[in-house]
């Protein structure tokens, strides 16, 4: 009964006012935490808004990330009229109706329009297609918002007559940031477990962290207190906000976990690397970091051995960007069981390690003579490709020469396993290099 009492009281509380994230929205470039590589000193973005000379663009990130922030910012900052309009009710009458009135306010006061879509991603091609014209002509400046990958979403001649920037999701210390502004302006201080456990949990979104925050302080304001003290948030408290249960997923755990992860898979372990993964996500894990690792586990332990397992380690990387969370989890278990299940070989990962440690040492080599360009005037009168031989000219498509240079001639870098595809390889190799024919394929 208690809880439920204090939960209406924390819902009266948060409606009789504004949300805590439109209370602490940026009023300047330099309010707003997160994205320094386009809003930091002499950042690309920064100068374009600054000096009133941004054309055409796409703001491209996960929820969260600044994109209505940004463009509300363009809004206190141009001399331009600006315009606002949602691809999630707008319809083509909409957009006609704003390029007409941008007609008639340029040829009237010489004044260009900006216009904000958010949500781009939702407009169909028609309605892409009636904003074109007017983009080509530059009668309005578009700033487009979108959480999908506009490669897919956008048609491509708007794409290719904008900007893209592409926004990152917060990190920890810009997410640390926003909770402190937040507790200041709700006049609260939270333990630091609570606040780590916020941080965690909101996956780089700053407008879920102050959501949740703010939910948070509400549901600690419903207890007894010190007249004038503070109001202090419990780790329980953020708990209730997300509605989630917490997870013991620190800075270490973090390492151990995606360490426990990647040993998995590399052990042919399905079950656990999937455990794992899922430990990951309801940890609010970055899922392309773990998609990043996947595709680095799919050639170093596993390679030529099965070499379909990278194709589908970045497909599910792509698939991370383009479906986005929580579908993409899907793409990323796929991948996981494929790789977790692939043949394994490190034997790519030890030719590269080997032979850029050779170079490293100082073995560099000249190239062979036979092996230098001819295709230049002068060259052969150098030497240059004489004594090449032309591999498909030889029945076997292949013909023993040197391709090393001197000084590490009859090294070997890469030898194949006896592991899935790599067999294949060693078997080819070896007819090869004992000069017999190939029998081709069987």
């Amino acid at each position: 009964m208690a809880d439920d009492l204090f939960a209406a009281a924390a819902a009266e509380r948060l409606s009789a006012r504004a949300p805590l994230a439109d209370r602490l929205r940026p009023a300047t470039l330099d309010e707003v935490v997160g994205q320094e590589h386009l809003l930091g000193p002499d950042a690309p973005l920064r100068r374009l808004i600054e000096a009133d000379r941004l054309s055409s663009a796409i703001l491209w990130g996960p929820a969260g990330t600044g994109k209505t922030t940004l463009a509300r910012l363009v809004a206190r900052t141009t001399d331009k009229e600006f315009a606002a309009l949602s691809a999630v009710d707008a319809s083509v009458k909409d957009v006609r109706e704003v390029i007409a009135r941008s007609r008639q306010r340029l040829g009237e006061r010489g004044q260009g329009t900006i216009l904000f879509l958010d949500e781009v991603h939702r407009f169909s091609k028609s309605q892409q297609d009636a904003l074109l014209p007017a983009v080509e002509e530059g009668l309005i400046v578009l700033i487009g918002a979108t959480t999908e990958n506009p490669y897919f979403t956008v048609n491509p001649p708007l794409l290719s007559r904008s900007t893209l920037f592409r926004l990152e999701p917060l990190d920890a210390d810009a997410l640390r940031l926003l909770v402190q502004r937040g507790l200041r302006a709700e006049g609260a201080e939270a333990a630091a477990e609570a606040v780590d456990h916020l941080v965690l949990r909101a996956g780089g979104d700053g407008r879920q962290t102050l959501t949740a925050l703010e939910v948070a302080v509400a549901l600690a304001a419903g207890r007894e207190r010190t007249p004038g003290a503070p109001i202090q948030v419990g780790a329980g408290d953020m708990e209730a906000a997300l509605g989630v249960n917490a997870l013991r997923y620190g800075r270490d755990e973090h390492y151990d976990v995606i360490s426990a992860f990647i040993k998995s898979i590399r052990g042919s372990d399905p079950d656990a690397g999937v455990w794992w993964l899922a430990t990951m996500l309801e940890a609010g894990e970055d899922a392309r970091f773990i998609a990043r690792r996947l595709v680095i586990l799919a050639s170093e332990d596993i390679g030529m051995a099965d070499p379909t397992s990278l194709l589908i380690a970045e497909a599910a990387s792509r698939a991370v960007d383009h479906v986005g969370l929580p579908e993409a989890q899907l793409n990323l278990a796929q991948a996981v069981v494929h790789l977790a299940t692939a043949p394994k070989s490190n034997r790519t990962a030890l030719a590269i390690w080997g032979a850029r440690a050779e170079v490293r040492e100082g073995a560099r080599g000249r190239v062979p003579g036979h092996l230098r360009d001819s295709h230049y005037a002068g060259a052969k009168g150098l030497g240059h490709g004489e004594g090449y031989d032309y591999p498909h000219d030889d029945p076997r498509g292949w013909v023993p020469q040197q391709h090393l240079p001197d000084e590490v001639a009859g090294r070997t870098f890469y030898e194949p396993s006896s592991h899935g595809h790599e067999r294949e390889i060693r078997e080819r190799m070896d007819r090869l290099r004992s000069s017999e024919p190939d029998p081709g394929p069987s």
